[in-house]
């Protein structure tokens, strides 16, 4: 998979891997976003890492640590990166491990291509749309080249065999009533429901990777929550439906908030 912007996407990642764990490792300060969502000095060092490798390439940025672009001179936009440097801020302050780099070029609305990066783990998700591949790989350290990345991937299948039991990615503790009705109606159709759970970006690549078969989202997020998962999920053949247009979620909206919506084959 030779591609120069995936390329500069996964080193974005792991630099910005790199110093989110030095922050990590310290004491923690958070401040808090005129929205009432926290932000810690990793949201903005690895936003400033990002931001300025991508430049190099002219297309233009869409972060959520940046101040956001008027739709005017957005709408104009063909390709766009959507980035979001700390996906995870509240798992990063509870010092759970499930936090994520999400990185994704947007081409005509639709994810071109995304990377997922778990500084704690040094795991990598990877994927490139057009040509349906999708990867992961165990690193060593964050300094990792591409060459050896690219020597250490395994392929990223989702499931293939349904069993009676359907796996669902939700939250064990915050489960909303929609979702606890989108569980019921699995349960009355004759199946086995388990509930599996993880924070972040994390959640797209359980279904990704065939370690669980759909993952409701009926609550708000952004398009830089879901840009990169989308990319990785879309490669190996995996749908990310909006619940208001039933079609794919598409992204550079007018509104950057993300309809309700369901991963599944």
């Amino acid at each position: 998979m030779n591609n120069a912007q995936l390329e500069l996407a996964i080193k974005a990642c792991l630099h910005a891997g790199k110093v989110i764990m030095e922050v990590y490792n310290s004491n923690i300060n958070v401040k808090y976003k005129t929205d009432k969502s926290p932000i810690t000095e990793a949201d903005e060092r690895a936003n400033d890492i990002i931001t300025n490798l991508l430049r190099s390439t002219g297309i233009p940025i869409i972060s959520e640590e940046n101040k956001q672009t008027d739709y005017q001179i957005r709408k104009k936009w063909k390709s766009c990166w959507i980035v979001d440097p700390v996906d995870g801020t509240k798992e990063f302050i509870k010092r759970n491990g499930e936090f994520t780099v999400n990185i994704a070029l947007v081409t005509n609305s639709k994810p071109e291509l995304g990377v997922i990066y778990v500084p704690v783990t040094k795991t990598i998700y990877f994927a490139h749309v057009n040509t349906n591949e999708a990867f992961k790989a165990e690193l060593k350290t964050h300094d990792s080249s591409i060459k050896d990345i690219f020597n250490s991937v395994t392929r990223l299948q989702p499931k293939i065999v349904k069993s009676n039991t359907i796996q669902v990615v939700a939250s064990r503790s915050h489960m909303n009533q929609e979702t606890l009705n989108f569980i019921e109606i699995i349960k009355r159709e004759g199946k086995d429901v388990e509930v599996v759970s993880k924070g972040s970006s994390l959640k797209f690549c359980l279904v990704a990777e065939g370690k669980a078969d759909v993952y409701p989202r009926f609550a708000p997020t952004m398009e830089w929550d879901t840009a990169a998962g989308q990319a990785i999920c879309n490669a190996v053949g995996i749908n990310v439906i909006s619940k208001e247009t039933n079609e794919a979620l598409l992204y550079n909206k007018k509104e950057l908030l993300n309809p309700w919506f369901l991963v599944s084959k």
